[in-house]
């Protein structure tokens, strides 16, 4: 990345990783990758991030990728992961910004990334907690789909995994657990699972990397 003036933003955005990363080191994992979640946040703060040594950066929009990435040439985007609710409509439009799709979990996405970005890597989001108003496909169609995917010559690195929403830790580790299990049983390398609030029990688990946005980037801008 071209030089620039160094911030207070770029600053504190610096000490967060560190913090994060001396975390991460003090609960057993020093190897879990950081998926900095930048939802909402600029340019300039995905930047500071990067270059405070954060390689994988993830988003939840597909208009918000356009926007932010669209002006910044390829060698200086991050290695882009997309952890929002996917479209099928919006892979097109997405693939040339996208390395790494989260959240397929189903098997018409499958089909939309083997035709609109061929040989995609992606990761299968499975709903562990049956809740609702979750993402992810249910557990018992994890292995047709990652099937399915490998089939049309996807390449599944692994599975994402959101924790319940009430928090109880003990119901976070059982679901964690599980999903770890499963991760080892299916042969998949990548177990992206834990967020700011489970961060120790995802890590404890097993999870290889940990979707983090406010621990990085602060509180959330207000959206205009």
């Amino acid at each position: 990345m071209a030089s620039r003036d160094i911030t207070q933003r770029d600053e504190d955005i610096a000490r967060a990783v560190s913090r994060l990363r001396m975390h991460l080191d003090d609960i057993g994992g020093s190897s879990v990758r950081i998926v900095a979640v930048a939802k909402g946040f600029p340019w300039s703060d995905v930047r500071a991030a990067m270059a405070s040594g954060v390689s994988i950066v993830g988003e939840n929009y597909a208009q918000e990728v356009l926007a932010k990435y669209g002006p910044v040439p390829v060698g200086e985007r991050p290695a882009l992961h997309f952890i929002g609710r996917l479209q099928s409509n919006k892979i097109q439009q997405l693939a040339p910004f996208v390395t790494t799709w989260q959240t397929v979990d189903r098997d018409r996405l499958v089909d939309e990334l083997a035709r609109r970005a061929p040989g995609s890597e992606i990761m299968i989001q499975v709903n562990m907690t049956e809740e609702a108003d979750k993402g992810g496909c249910d557990p018992v169609d994890l292995e047709p789909i990652v099937a399915r995917a490998r089939d049309r010559d996807l390449v599944v690195v692994g599975m994402m995994v959101v924790g319940p929403t009430s928090g109880d830790r003990d119901l976070t580790r059982r679901v964690f657990a599980e999903a770890a299990r499963r991760r080892a049983d299916l042969g998949l390398v990548e177990l992206s699972m834990g967020m700011s609030g489970d961060i120790d029990l995802a890590v404890e688990a097993g999870s290889s990397m940990v979707r983090v946005g406010s621990v990085v980037f602060g509180s959330r801008p207000p959206k205009d």
